[in-house]
């Protein structure tokens, strides 16, 4: 699958930045933005401070790995 392939994708994002830059950084700011979403719902997860069943069912919510402890 082409869009699985490293080279590929390092092909488009080099395209992408020299054709517009400003779209590029945009893009890369939300993803920064996501990351750090992901980063504070996965610390609550698994935050033992934090009932069990509560954190079990956000995790199912999201589809995510549920915390067993």
């Amino acid at each position: 699958m082409p869009d699985r392939d490293p080279a590929y994708v390092d092909t488009l994002a080099s395209q992408l930045r020299t054709r517009n830059p400003g779209l590029a950084r945009a893009i890369e700011d939300d993803l920064a933005r996501l990351r750090q979403s992901l980063a504070i719902v996965t610390r609550f997860i698994h935050n033992p401070n934090v009932a069990l069943d509560v954190r079990q069912g956000l995790a199912r919510d999201l589809n995510l790995p549920e915390p067993t402890t």
